[in-house]
């Protein structure tokens, strides 16, 4: 006698549960990690002179984390916000290039291509990037990004409110961690030989053009001196 079939219906995705329970765990685990640092936007972009409102603003509608710390670095430093705005859409064009590859993985149309695109950041890149499938990748890409969208905001709210509530800045020595968030997010990339001396050669020329040019951008300069690495680079492979 054959076996009955099972009354349980196929996941319209394809993926048994124990595959989908293993990338939402994972996915979440990262959403949890990443989105946890907001609370240190928060308080540095208040700190950099932002408001409450603005900062908040900024974390909805920009959400990358590296471009806004640059942003309110330029900022608390004294420079214009068009120089700031700048600096910070410089480092997110990296994101275009995640689209390039996770456009036809993802296969998504209309709306849901369009939502994808706001939580298109290297931690939900790499969690889809992984996958065997495109419905395991959609589901790592949209649980990450969706996780680290709610926790980010939710923790940048909560950093720029207590943040606000200390006062003058300097008080406490914040005025500085704009500048200590920022190293902190370079800081795991100098793992090579090649990022240090690409990293020295940049904050060299920073250094060299600060008292010649208004601020935000040295930063600019700096961010040059990545990109004609990154050509002479693709130019010996």
């Amino acid at each position: 006698m054959s076996a009955a079939p099972s009354s349980d219906p196929a996941p319209a995705d394809g993926l048994d549960p124990p595959t989908r329970s293993a990338i939402i765990r994972d996915s979440l685990g990262v959403g949890i990690a990443t989105g946890a640092y907001g609370v240190g936007f928060g308080a540095v972009s208040v700190a950099a002179g932002l408001s409450v409102a603005q900062t908040c603003v900024l974390s909805l509608l920009v959400f990358t984390g590296a471009s806004q710390f640059a942003l309110v670095g330029v900022v608390a430093a004294g420079g214009a916000p068009l120089s700031g705005a700048l600096t910070a859409l410089l480092l997110g064009t990296r994101n275009t290039l995640y689209g390039l590859r996770m456009a036809p993985l993802l296969a998504w149309s209309g709306w849901r291509r369009v939502l994808g695109a706001h939580v298109l950041i290297d931690e939900s890149t790499a969690m889809a990037v992984t996958r065997t499938s495109t419905p395991a990748a959609r589901l790592a890409f949209t649980w990450t990004g969706g996780s680290i969208f709610v926790l980010w905001n939710v923790a940048t709210a909560a950093g720029a409110v207590a943040g606000n509530a200390l006062g003058d800045p300097r008080t406490y020595g914040l005025d500085a961690a704009v500048g200590a968030a920022f190293l902190a997010l370079l800081w795991p990339r100098l793992h090579s030989r090649r990022n240090q001396l690409v990293g020295a050669a940049a904050a060299a020329v920073a250094l060299g053009v600060v008292p010649l040019v208004p601020a935000g951008v040295p930063v600019l300069a700096a961010a040059g001196v990545a990109l004609v690495a990154g050509v002479l680079v693709r130019d010996e492979r």
